[in-house]
């Protein structure tokens, strides 16, 4: 039965040429390829730019968010964390890439 299927496919392939779908189909990756790239990956990278540059443009005093949801005021700026006062007295080490800024410091900057 194999067989069968093997020689009902090989005229169909020598007809079509190797070539000719070879080539439609290295241009549809292309085409995927890029389309993915445009909607996905650069948007993506866009905001990661943005929001690195948010992080490198925080100092003392700046009211922040954490990625797990701790409110907090920046105390000290080190150089791969910050020191969070989160309540009186009361500082915790943020690393900064979980940091982010605050919804009322966004607001009052527009």
């Amino acid at each position: 039965m194999n067989l069968f299927l093997l020689d009902a496919a090989a005229p169909g392939a020598a007809a079509g040429g190797l070539m000719g779908g070879s080539w439609g189909t290295i241009i549809m990756m292309v085409v995927l390829i890029l389309i993915f790239w445009l909607f996905f990956i650069r948007p993506q990278s866009k905001r990661q730019k943005e929001l690195q540059r948010k992080r490198e443009a925080m100092k003392e005093g700046d009211r922040v968010i954490t990625a797990g949801g701790i409110h907090g005021k920046i105390s000290k700026v080190l150089e791969k964390e910050f020191v969070v006062e989160v309540a009186k007295d009361i500082h915790i080490k943020i690393d900064k890439t979980s940091v982010y800024a605050s919804s009322t410091d966004v607001a009052e900057q527009k």
